[in-house]
């Protein structure tokens, strides 16, 4: 999660040098040329065909969808309001699960997604309202809003896929299907670039991002969550906002308005709700 925060001020950093459209076509890049030994032709054999749609929307949503919205709006918006606003991902997912796979969730659950819609509404009225000085940051939060639900159709569509693929090879064949869609955007204006007004040090933030947010962040979640419960997993996603705060202030100048704040509150407060558990008592003898 520190990783992913993080990557949301990384990301705007980078989209202020480099074209939205040929950034995203380098992270995939980058991830296909560490992913590669996992794309076997015997082993992409065994996939079937229903896997292979799956996976393909998977990309389309949480791999290309998610891509382009999350950097074209933290283009638009500040690192901080975006970092609050993808922090709601646990609450979305549990309100998709509901609207779509008819999962009804309990009154926790509902309590999070409710603080998860105050947080983002507080953080787009307070935009709205400064949208003299800064016309863009209202779209751009809708755009980051927008990753945030391809992220959450990603999490629902990923949940039956993992009974019967192991989750690196998910994360290959994903990217490979998301550097194929995005390989006729990200070319569009690739060879009108000039390549030389970006800095060294622009260069290696790509770099990081790519590897740090297709391998590095998802070898490391996948690795933690074998040994801690779903329930303390969830609480660790109240990280990711803090760090992408963090990275904002330090490197991008800045400032948290107090909507920002009542925003971070009232989502990390929904995800504190739906992760702890209730203790159950036990049954009184008779």
């Amino acid at each position: 999660m520190l990783l992913v925060g993080s990557n949301v001020g990384i990301g705007k950093t980078i989209v202020a040098f480099l074209p939205v459209e040929l950034f995203a076509l380098l992270r995939f890049v980058i991830a296909l040329a560490v992913l590669w030994p996992l794309l076997r032709l015997a082993r992409m054999r065994r996939v079937k065909r229903g896997e292979w749609l799956n996976l393909f929307l998977q990309a389309l949503f949480g791999t290309f969808g998610f891509t382009l919205l999350m950097l074209g709006g933290v283009h638009r918006t500040s690192a901080v309001a975006a970092g609050v606003i993808t922090s709601t991902i646990p609450a979305v997912v549990a309100l998709f699960s509901w609207l779509f796979l008819r999962e009804r969730p309990d009154a926790r659950a509902f309590a999070s997604i409710a603080l998860a819609i105050v947080g983002i509404a507080v953080i787009n009225l307070a935009h709205a309202d400064a949208s003299a000085a800064n016309p863009g940051s209202f779209t751009g939060n809708l755009m980051v809003l927008g990753a945030v639900c391809c992220e959450s159709l990603y999490v629902i569509l990923s949940r039956r896929l993992t009974q019967t693929l192991a989750p690196l090879e998910i994360c290959a064949y994903t990217h490979l299907f998301g550097f194929l869609l995005m390989l006729p955007v990200g070319l569009s204006g690739a060879f009108s670039f000039d390549y030389a007004s970006v800095p060294a040090g622009i260069w290696g933030l790509v770099l990081w991002y790519g590897l740090s947010a297709s391998v590095f962040s998802f070898v490391l979640w996948m690795m933690g969550i074998r040994h801690v419960p779903g329930s303390i997993a969830g609480v660790f996603t109240a990280v990711l906002p803090v760090a992408a705060a963090v990275y904002g202030m330090v490197f991008l100048g800045e400032r948290p308005t107090p909507a920002h704040g009542v925003a971070l509150a009232c989502v990390i407060a929904g995800i504190a709700l739906a992760s702890v558990k209730t203790k159950r008592l036990p049954p009184v003898a008779s």
